[in-house]
Order: structure tokens, then C-alpha cells, then sequence
């Protein structure tokens, strides 16, 4: 089988950085020891550091808890929903040194979005943000779930600071609703509980005895065309094998003692997760978290607090900057790497950074199912515009047409991939799985190209999927609330471009009758869907363009949608 691109570095089990996520996070613990780990910071300016002894420390007590007060065993699974705050870190880091495995939930879902997630990942305890604490009921209801634990932004923060704050929040923004039930502990409560548990055990490491690198690590869930979100089954290989990739790279960004990331990126997203928490964990690099990145003002304060020198982000957050009166009156000195991923980077927003900040954005390509990375841009030269870079290092490309031929190079067509982040397949959906692999390479559903010095290019979606600011929005989600509306008749969802957020989501309704409003429908939108899955235009019609066997032409609608 003829490939597109074969890497010449070769990639195979003595690649690994660690055999086990876990096990990776407590070598990052021994060598890293006093150095500081993660940082949160709030909109006030409020913030507090953790150091990765102190991350180690506590994961080994998350550990304990849930195996010997919870006694869960190999296989379960633990659920977590929550915004950049320091928990995070500390669970996933526990969760994994516990042998367990991960669904990251995001923090924007409606409760109907959870609870599809919590059942289809059969989510044993689940870990929520205190702010949706009003959501528990609607989200459990007909899961697996046992036991709900109840998070906070400012969990870790020292005592003083977290009665104030939280005085604030609670009582006088509102911010945090009554908590639906009995919620069976904090944060606290697992860490001091736990504590007890590993003075008695000691080593966490007996946890992952027997496991293979094979095991899944985490089930992580992206759109899906059926309607109902899939969660990509990524196991230990997948997310260290793609750690040890970027590692590989000969161009590979040299770390110094110094080096502060800033998260805004959140980390139930893999990108932020993989890149932005446990890659920079393993090389020492200060993560600096933001909680609440909207509105953008908010980044000041972990600017000003902070000497950020890396910069992960997506298009979006990079024309937002350069928006930002405080930002341009004095870009920050200290930035000496950005990143961009999740969303294509707009060649005029590159240009735009460079002039403003005098760095170059480079750009890479990556899926859910690849765990994360598949392609970024050569740091040791300057970035071809208008491409994602070339495969890392153990990655081989093919591009095919309709019947799987391969094409050559220039020549736009499917792509697949294959390499050791290529996901083992779809959670409880073997029918999505073989649609997507077929002898180790992965359907990606895009179009894309190869050109003769390697660099991907990603010319056109296959998939119907749009991206809202480097969120994943599929149609059918959508189409599938507005259609349980008893006053729409049909609807298709399509994207068009926006100048904000890349694409908005358009929605051409067939009404049931004369009465329905488009505020009807946005407001029923808003009860069942993240904010920004909402349909930002509504269109009324009397039909729906469609193929002779009555299926709906999207690619009429999208030429409607971008024209109007």
C-alpha cells in the first residue's frame, strides 16, 4: 500500500517516555521536585501556586481515596467537569496513579449533554464544578454514577482568601446555585481522607500493577455525526506515544528553568490536556491556569503577575488580544513561543501578531481521535503560511480519493493517518470504529494535501463538523434539538464564515406553523445546548433543498448561508 508520507524517524515501544501515564507523572514529581508546577489565577488577580512536590503529594492522596475509600478498581471510570482550576491537575494526575481512566466532561454542557456522557462512559464518580452544582439531578439520572463530589475555583487557595472569595461568589455575584442533594465530599475531604489512606499504603504504585500500556487512559469525547457525541477510547500508548513524538522532534522547543505557560485553552479539551498539562508537566514547565478567560480583560492580571514565555491558543484568542487596548500598548516581553491548534490560523492574524509582537504563531493539526498532535510546523524555520506543518516524528500520511486510491502529491483528497496516537476506537460503538479504521489508519473525514516538502495543508471538511472558536459543532446535534421542537417541522444546520469566531452555526427552519418566532427557538436552543452550539442566524423556509432520495443538500444551504 503505496503511503503519502512516511516519517524517517521510525517510532516503536523504546520511544516511550513511560509505559504508563501514571507512572510519567510521578517521574515528572522526582525530577522537577520543588519547582513550580501549576499556577491558577483569577480575574481579580487573586492566585496561588502549586509546586510539583505539592502535586505529587496530593495526587498520591486522590489515589488512595478512590481506591481504598471508594475501592474502585482497574477499569472504572472517574468523571471530571470543571474549568481550569488546580483540582483539575491534581485529579487527572490522581486519577491515573489510581490505574483508572479519565472522561474529560466539558464544563459548558448542558446538563442533557452530561448525563449523555456520564451513561455512555458508565462514569462511576463524577468530580463537578461547584457552579452546576444545580444541574446534578438531570445530569445522574439513569447513569452509573455513585458518588458526586463537589469542586471549586478556588480549591487550594490558602483559608483566608477562600472564605472571602467564596463569601463573594456565593453571596453576593450569586455565582454558585444550591447544590442539588448531598454532595459526598469536596475536594478537601479527598485529599485529608485520602492522606490518612496512603500514610497506611505508601507506595501508589502498586495501583497499576498488571496494566499494560494498552489500557485506556482516557475516554475522550468529540462531536459525532449520529447525533449523539463518541468518546475516543485513548489509551496509554496513544497519550504517551504522542508526548514521546514531540520529543522526538529534532526542532523540538528547548525549555529553560524560566519557561511559563498560559493556559486558556481548557483542559477538558485533549490539546490542552495533552500539550498544555502533561507534556509541559514531564518537561518542567510552569503552567499558569485561567478559569475564567471571558472577556479577554481578564488575561491582564496573568500577564501582569507572571513572565508568560508560551503561548498556546487558537485564531480566535489571537485576534482577541490584538483587540485589547492593554495588550497592544505593551505586548508582554517575555513571550518567546506561540502555538496555534484546534481552528485553522488565518494568515492575516499571523501577520497581524508578528507586526504587533514580533513572533511567529506556528501552527500544527491534531483530531480527538490522534490523542492530539498529528502535524505541526518546523520551529527552525520560518512558518509556511497557509499549511499545518509536516507529520511528527512516527507518522505516516496517505492521502486517497472516493474509492481509497492513494493521490499524488498536490493533488487534494481524504486523509488518513497512522502512528501510535491513533486511538484504539469509539467507546460502546464498534460500528463507528471500523467505519473509521480500517488496518490502522484512521479516517480523518478531512480533505487535505501534501506538498513536496511534507507540509500538510487542510483544504475542506468532509464532515459537516463547524468550529466556533475552536469549539467542535456538528449539525445534527443541533438539527436534533430544533426537530423535538413540536413547532418545527424540519431543520438543517449548516456553518458560515464570521469574523469572530471563524464560523457561526445557521439554521434554515421549516415551521410547524405560522406562530414560531426566532426567539422561540433560540430560547429553546439555550435550554438544551452550550452557548455556543446556539444557532446565531435562523432562517425561515418553506423547504429544504434536497437529493432525489430526500436527503438534504448541505452544500446549498452553506452557499446560502455565505452569500446572505
Amino acid at each position: 500500500m503505496p503511503i503519502a508520507y512516511q516519517h524517517e524517524i521510525s517510532f516503536n515501544a523504546d520511544n516511550l517516555l513511560s509505559n504508563h501515564l501514571g507512572s510519567l507523572v510521578d517521574e515528572s514529581v522526582k525530577n522537577h521536585g520543588g519547582k513550580k508546577a501549576f499556577s491558577c489565577i483569577l480575574p481579580t488577580g487573586h492566585s496561588q501556586t502549586m509546586t510539583f512536590h505539592e502535586l505529587g503529594t496530593h495526587s498520591d492522596a486522590v489515589a488512595a481515596y478512590l481506591r481504598e475509600e471508594l475501592n474502585l478498581q482497574t477499569g472504572d471510570v472517574v468523571a471530571v467537569q470543571s474549568p481550569n482550576t488546580l483540582a483539575y491537575p491534581v485529579l487527572i494526575c490522581g486519577i491515573l496513579k489510581a490505574g483508572l481512566t479519565i472522561t474529560n466532561v466539558n464544563p459548558l454542557y448542558t446538563a442533557d449533554e452530561t448525563n449523555h456522557q456520564l451513561k455512555d462512559s458508565g462514569a462511576k464518580i463524577w468530580f463537578v464544578i461547584d457552579v452546576f452544582g444545580d444541574r446534578v439531578k438531570q445530569s445522574t439520572e439513569n447513569t452509573n454514577v455513585e458518588q458526586v463530589y463537589c469542586l471549586s475555583l478556588l480549591d487550594f487557595f490558602p483559608s483566608l482568601q477562600r472564605h472571602m472569595l467564596g463569601f463573594a461568589m456565593k453571596y453576593i455575584k450569586k455565582a454558585i446555585p444550591a447544590f442539588e442533594g448531598e454532595a459526598a465530599g469536596s475536594m478537601r475531604t479527598v485529599i485529608d481522607t485520602g492522606m490518612k489512606h496512603l500514610k497506611r499504603v505508601g507506595d501508589t504504585s502498586k495501583y497499576r500493577e498488571g496494566q499494560s500500556v494498552f489500557d485506556p487512559a482516557i475516554y475522550q469525547y468529540t462531536g459525532g455525526t449520529t447525533g449523539r457525541s463518541k468518546g475516543a477510547v485513548l489509551t496509554h500508548y496513544n497519550v504517551v506515544g504522542n508526548m514521546s513524538q514531540a520529543d522526538m522532534r529534532p526542532d523540538k522547543l528547548d525549555i529553560r528553568l524560566e519557561d511559563a505557560l498560559l493556559l486558556i485553552l481548557p483542559l477538558y479539551h485533549v490539546y490542552a490536556l495533552a500539550v498544555g498539562a502533561l507534556a509541559c508537566m514531564n518537561n518542567g514547565v510552569h503552567v499558569v491556569l485561567v478559569p475564567v478567560p471571558r472577556p479577554l480583560s481578564n488575561l491582564k492580571a496573568a500577564f501582569d503577575k507572571f513572565d508568560i514565555t508560551i503561548l498556546p491558543g487558537i485564531n480566535t484568542l489571537y485576534t482577541g488580544l490584538m483587540q485589547e487596548k492593554w495588550f497592544t500598548d505593551s505586548p508582554p516581553k517575555s513571550l518567546r513561543a506561540c502555538y496555534s491548534g484546534a481552528a485553522p490560523l488565518q494568515p492575516a492574524t499571523a501577520n497581524a501578531w508578528h507586526d504587533l509582537t514580533g513572533l511567529e504563531i506556528y501552527e500544527g493539526y491534531g483530531m480527538t481521535e490522534c490523542t492530539c498532535v498529528v502535524s505541526s510546523m518546523p520551529l527552525n524555520r520560518p512558518p509556511k503560511r497557509g499549511t499545518c506543518g509536516v507529520p511528527v516524528p512516527g507518522t505516516d500520511l496517505r492521502i486517497v480519493d472516493s474509492e481509497g486510491n492513494d493521490l499524488p502529491v498536490g493533488e487534494a483528497g481524504e486523509l488518513l493517518v497512522r502512528g501510535p496516537q491513533v486511538m484504539s476506537g469509539y467507546l460502546n460503538n464498534p460500528d463507528a470504529t471500523d467505519e473509521a479504521l480500517t488496518d490502522g489508519w484512521l479516517r480523518t473525514g478531512d480533505v487535505g494535501k501534501l506538498d513536496e516538502e511534507g507540509y500538510l495543508s487542510i483544504v475542506d471538511r468532509i464532515k459537516d463538523m463547524i468550529i466556533v472558536s475552536g469549539f467542535n459543532v456538528f449539525p445534527v446535534d443541533i438539527e436534533d434539538v430544533l426537530t423535538k421542537y413540536d413547532a418545527v417541522r424540519e431543520a438543517a444546520v449548516v456553518g458560515a464564515k464570521h469574523e469572530t469566531t471563524g464560523e457561526k452555526v445557521v439554521a434554515y427552519i421549516v415551521p410547524a406553523n405560522d406562530t414560531l418566532t426566532t426567539d422561540m427557538v433560540t430560547a429553546h436552543c439555550r435550554e438544551h445546548l452550550t452557548g455556543y452550539k446556539v444557532p446565531k442566524t435562523i432562517h425561515f423556509v418553506e423547504e429544504l433543498p434536497k437529493s432525489p432520495v430526500g436527503k438534504v443538500l448541505r452544500r446549498e444551504l452553506r452557499v446560502m448561508a455565505n452569500t446572505d
